[in-house]
């Protein structure tokens, strides 16, 4: 059987620096949607990994994204989100275009030479799939297109058409488990049909129906709905008909989680972000097409909560048993986790790198 990483690497100080380094600066990060810039003139501000960002939409139209720090004295000059022209740091007061440039210093004429047009905010890359919105700080980057791999592909063969979604809202917790755990509690189904008997319920999570693919940095779940739910479903449950006709969940390395459930048009997404070595920050931005009525998102988020909640008990005492010591290191069961050993396969190469 394969060997699991070392559960000390979920606990060292020294390991999660090395992720930070070697594992999350560089990649393509979900930042936030489209539907938080509806004009000219709107910022929102995100986290890009550790890195604070801003993201823009100034007079131009034209979508930017910077580190959110001031070229002062490195105090985030962006909060929140919102409609202005400028925004101002709080610490001293600098004041920057949403195009990025310095527009204002106070006292700088009292420094000669002072080099106002050096001085903007400094830009990093972004794009979009659809109203989801990514940045990378690493100048050297691939486009996002060939990050993303298959998965808009396969998400279009499905019959989901991700311009038409509309963001409804978004979910967010700190997580007492190393974020390495999060991501590989995502990446098997084994554990649902103890662990999540509602959603065993819906989807065929049994091994020869709930199928498993890689494809280069992009692990892929494919549930088909239960046949015996389609059968003996009553309209006190969920109804899974619709454009949809099975469940996929995809992983981008190394933080991304997309859930798209069968039924009507919807997906969420969001990225897995490490705080220290046992806490760990989620957001999931949920969105849905314009036409699907209320009573069906409800039924889905009920649904998606209770899973969620059962996820976090999980996660949260998987990390309490691999921090507790006397157990170097776990194992894998070759086909049902196959997407964990490949997402520790990445892991470990981009730390012994």
């Amino acid at each position: 059987m394969e060997s699991t990483l070392p559960y000390a690497w979920y606990s060292d100080p020294e390991i999660l620096r090395r992720e930070q380094e070697r594992v999350f600066l560089g990649t393509w990060q979900y930042v936030g949607h489209l539907g938080e810039l509806p004009g000219s003139g709107t910022y929102f501000t995100s986290r890009a990994g550790r890195t604070p960002i801003v993201v823009t939409r100034a007079r131009d139209g034209e979508l930017r994204a910077f580190l959110n720090v001031c070229r002062h004295r490195g105090f985030p000059v962006a909060q929140g989100a919102g409609l202005r022209e400028t925004i101002q740091c709080p610490y001293h007061a600098w004041t920057y275009g949403l195009d990025g440039s310095l527009r204002a210093a106070p006292r700088s004429e009292e420094e000669p030479d002072f080099p106002k047009d050096e001085l903007g905010l400094c830009s990093i890359q972004v794009d979009t799939w659809g109203p989801f919105v990514f940045a990378n700080t690493s100048r050297d980057a691939e486009p996002l297109a060939d990050a993303l791999g298959s998965m808009p592909a396969q998400v279009a063969e499905l019959g989901l058409d991700v311009d038409s979604l509309v963001h409804y809202t978004r979910w967010e917790a700190e997580i007492d488990a190393n974020w390495k755990i999060v991501c590989e509690n995502f990446l098997e189904c084994y554990h649902c049909q103890v662990a999540h008997p509602q959603l065993a319920e819906v989807l065929d999570v049994s091994a020869e129906a709930y199928a498993l693919a890689t494809d280069g940095r992009l692990s892929s779940q494919n549930g088909p709905v239960n046949e015996k739910y389609g059968r003996d479903s009553g309209r006190d449950r969920m109804d899974l008909d619709g454009e949809l006709p099975r469940g996929q969940f995809h992983f981008l390395w190394p933080n991304l989680t997309v859930n798209i459930f069968p039924g009507r048009p919807n997906i969420s997404i969001g990225p897995v972000a490490p705080l220290t070595p046992d806490r760990t920050y989620r957001f999931l931005d949920y969105f849905f097409a314009a036409d699907v009525g209320q009573a069906w998102i409800d039924d889905l988020m009920s649904l998606d909560d209770q899973v969620g909640k059962e996820d976090r008990e999980l996660v949260e005492s998987v990390h309490r048993g691999m921090a507790g010591g006397g157990v170097e290191h776990g194992f894998l069961m070759g086909h049902s986790e196959q997407l964990i050993g490949h997402f520790q396969q990445l892991t470990r190469a981009a730390l012994e790198a």
